[in-house]
């Protein structure tokens, strides 16, 4: 099967005709039915269309999570526009950065990202910003002709992720990763008439991006949260009926607190647990409560998870991922060769929910796509039956609260410091957070800097959760024959400290 020429129906407008008065979105006290999201979809994308937006151009959302997002986001695609999904929680030196790789036409945002808009008009004056709540106001083109279908090849979205070398690189995502992802969940999870999605993670990220996706393609309910609250989630999952929920180890550690000795209904039939390796203690602790967890593993270039554990192997394959989803395949390589049950090496992955490529990347891409599969980066093992076991999410990466923070990133900008010679970034255990940035400072000859001072150059040009948590001052870093850092070196410095 040829996965490149295919098309399908518009998710939405299909969605519309087949099951129209069905609720769609709820958001606070107000319910959508999917005839009034593809009635006010399609009122906006007239108005984009009447900015002169057009099939394959490429605009820039800047949102929250609300339904005029949701309103926004099918508008682009009934228009057939390229979608670079913005995380607000960005400084605005990495959006400037994001934003002239991806060279969109238009960026489109809302009054909450007010002075955040005005600076990117002022350093990127030829993009004009649009603000969600000037749309009504805008013309629109007359008797506006939504796209009918959608080709499985086109560019849908492109959402960043940090590079290792400190610079992000922008993930281009298909119509066909965005299908294929949705059917190889639901083929695993499957399908019933009352199952409610709980959307509490950004849809900045894929993690809640492919919840909207789901949301037209299965035709289910999708409860919207502006922010992860554990008390409004429990409460939701307690006296809304939801039935399945996307967290990371950090919010299903408060949503548990938040818990104490209540349980969920019966109804509740799946807590989708990502955003890297589980404790086994909070895995235990889920199987003695009776919490479905579904452990996944996934990123932003497989349009959300790829490998997913069942519960009915919770106990006997605990700490494991699970098996890869219908559509996709999964190996281990060492210097390559395909590894044997037990030996670890890095995680690949194909399949058509896999993206094509980085955008502007040509080598990072043919670095990362070979004959078809991902290389991941990330360090895992099979078992003797084909269950995976992820060692680290990469060798390096730390996952902070759900987030991915690259060590390198981090350097690099404590490197710009004027008293900073070299810098070397760790992650460290938290309670809150599962692992924070911690970062190993050496000073030029005779400069003098603070603590205070190095964090407080940190948080002027990163977003709050790659500011390191601690920095440590030393006389040097560790590094191999090849003057690489050793990473796992200041691990280990870091555990003797504490």
């Amino acid at each position: 099967m040829n996965f490149n020429q295919e098309k399908l129906p518009n998710w939405l407008k299909r969605r519309a005709d087949v099951t129209p008065d069905r609720i769609a979105l709820e958001f606070e006290d107000k319910a959508y039915t999917f005839i009034d999201l593809h009635l006010r979809v399609l009122e906006t994308a007239g108005r984009l269309s009447g900015q002169g937006m057009k099939k394959g151009d490429r605009v820039a959302l800047l949102i929250g999570s609300h339904p005029d997002s949701v309103i926004i986001i099918h508008a682009c695609f009934y228009v057939g526009l390229e979608i670079v999904m913005l995380n607000s929680r960005l400084t605005n030196k990495e959006l400037i950065w994001q934003i002239r790789d991806a060279q969109p036409g238009w960026i489109l945002t809302e009054a909450a990202f007010t002075l955040k808009a005005e600076e990117l008009g002022e350093k990127i004056p030829n993009v004009p910003v649009f603000f969600k709540e000037e749309l009504n106001r805008l013309e629109k083109v007359p008797n506006f002709q939504a796209l009918d279908e959608f080709s499985l090849q086109d560019t849908a979205t492109i959402m960043y992720t940090s590079g290792t070398s400190g610079k992000p690189k922008g993930v281009i995502q298909t119509y066909g990763n965005h299908w294929w992802s949705a059917v190889g969940s639901v083929l695993n999870l499957g399908l019933r008439e009352e199952d409610c999605w709980l959307c509490s993670v950004p849809i900045f990220h894929i993690s809640g991006f492919s919840i909207l996706m789901r949301n037209v393609i299965y035709g289910i309910r999708v409860i919207l949260l502006e922010s992860f609250k554990e008390k409004e989630v429990n409460q939701a999952i307690k006296e809304r009926s939801v039935t399945i929920v996307s967290v990371v180890t950090a919010m299903l550690n408060r949503m548990i607190a938040e818990l104490q000795d209540e349980n969920y209904p019966e109804s509740f039939r799946c807590m989708l647990l990502g955003g890297g390796p589980a404790p086994l203690h909070l895995l235990e602790e889920c199987i003695q409560r009776g919490i479905p967890v579904y452990q996944t593993y996934g990123m932003t270039e497989t349009s959300s998870q790829i490998v997913t554990l069942a519960p009915e192997y919770s106990i006997n394959k605990i700490g494991s991922a699970g098996k890869p989803l219908f559509p996709s395949q999964l190996k281990i390589e060492v210097e390559g060769r395909e590894a044997v049950p037990g030996e670890a090496g890095e995680i690949a992955v194909a399949g058509p929910n896999v993206t094509p490529g980085y955008l502007n990347r040509k080598e990072e891409t043919v670095q990362a796509i070979r004959n078809g599969w991902l290389f991941t980066g990330d360090i895992g093992y099979l078992d003797e039956e084909g269950f995976l076991y992820v060692i680290d999410r990469r060798s390096d990466l730390i996952i902070s609260g759900g987030e991915n923070v690259y060590p390198a990133e981090i350097e690099a900008v404590l490197a710009k410091h004027p008293a900073i010679f070299e810098a070397g970034v760790t992650g460290m255990e938290d309670e809150k957070w599962g692992k924070v940035p911690v970062a190993f400072v050496v000073l030029k000859p005779g400069a003098a800097l603070s603590e205070a001072d190095a964090i407080a150059h940190c948080r002027e040009l990163l977003a709050s959760y790659k500011v390191p948590k601690k920095i440590l001052f030393c006389s040097e870093l560790p590094r191999n024959s090849s003057n690489k850092l050793l990473r796992r070196e200041l691990k280990e410095i870091l555990e003797n400290k504490l």
